[in-house]
């Protein structure tokens, strides 16, 4: 059996694009801890896609992980939209580029020795773990 872990992550930017930064709150095996991190010039989805790629990559051993999210971005990207982009050579509907495609590619590399599970929360809803990388992102980011 994996071990569980809960991860909740979020990303900032002030102003979009601009300095942005990023944050995970990850949770098993009785304990938690953070990372974070950020970008001197980047987007709110970059930050978004790098808070998970980090806490996955950050995790010691294959586990099975809840990732909870406030972007509707990253969680219906990875799984809805993901797959077609994929069998599309990474083109949208509009046939034009995906944005992003060097993070979803990170974040299919860094997720497969996991099983995983994506949860969108809505964001400011008095979610304290959701509040707390909400914090921590806006931090993170460089002045």
């Amino acid at each position: 059996m994996l071990p569980a872990v809960t991860i909740y992550s979020d990303g900032a930017c002030d102003p979009n694009p601009g300095p942005g930064g990023w944050a995970a709150l990850i949770e098993g095996g009785g304990s938690a801890r953070t990372v974070y991190g950020g970008e001197r010039q980047t987007t709110n989805n970059r930050m978004e896609l790098t808070a998970v790629i980090e806490a996955l990559r950050a995790l010691p051993a294959p586990s099975a992980v809840r990732v909870s999210t406030d972007s509707e971005y990253l969680q219906r990207g990875i799984t809805e939209w993901l797959a077609n982009w994929q069998k599309k050579n990474w083109r949208t509907q509009a046939r034009k580029p995906v944005a992003n495609r060097d993070l979803w590619e990170q974040l299919l590399d860094a997720e497969k020795r996991h099983t995983v599970q994506w949860l969108w929360v809505r964001g400011h809803n008095g979610d304290p773990r959701n509040e707390r990388v909400d914090q921590l992102a806006r931090a993170a980011i460089p002045n």
